[in-house]
């Protein structure tokens, strides 16, 4: 499902593209908390959630089916700390459009994340996460 970015996100992502362009071999991807703040609305207002406070700990959002962790990237994979009870996860796929990726339970997705590393995140694909969804 693809949704339709809002003209200041829009805005974002075409200063990269332009950035990127003047500057061979240079990196400008959002990251953060501004790609996940990001996230969090454009989920919540596609998807019906009520945003939790910021720094909620382990989901941002809920709905009547419960909560909801939300994850944005521009890159292939997402980062997990912890299992959650559904997980919404959202790619970046040009300056005016994300695409939903993954909309489920949290559980798959921990059991087939990565091992544990240092910083206490488990790593999973994208590809891996479409696989979940279309076994559901």
């Amino acid at each position: 499902m693809r949704i339709k970015l809002p003209k200041p996100v829009q805005d974002i992502y075409r200063a990269v593209e332009e950035l990127s362009a003047l500057y061979p071999g240079r990196k400008f991807t959002p990251d953060g908390h501004l790609v996940g703040s990001i996230g969090e609305v454009i989920a919540a207002e596609r998807l019906g959630l009520t945003l939790y406070p910021s720094s909620h700990a382990g989901h941002d959002a809920y709905d009547a089916g419960g909560d909801v962790q939300i994850k944005m990237t521009a890159t292939a994979s997402i980062s997990l700390y912890a299992d959650c009870d559904r997980l919404v996860v959202l790619k970046v796929v040009s300056p005016e459009e994300a695409e939903i990726v993954y909309d489920g339970a949290g559980g798959p997705a921990w059991q087939q994340a990565g091992k544990m590393q240092k910083n206490g995140q488990r790593t999973i694909s994208l590809a891996r996460l479409r696989r979940i969804a279309a076994s559901q």
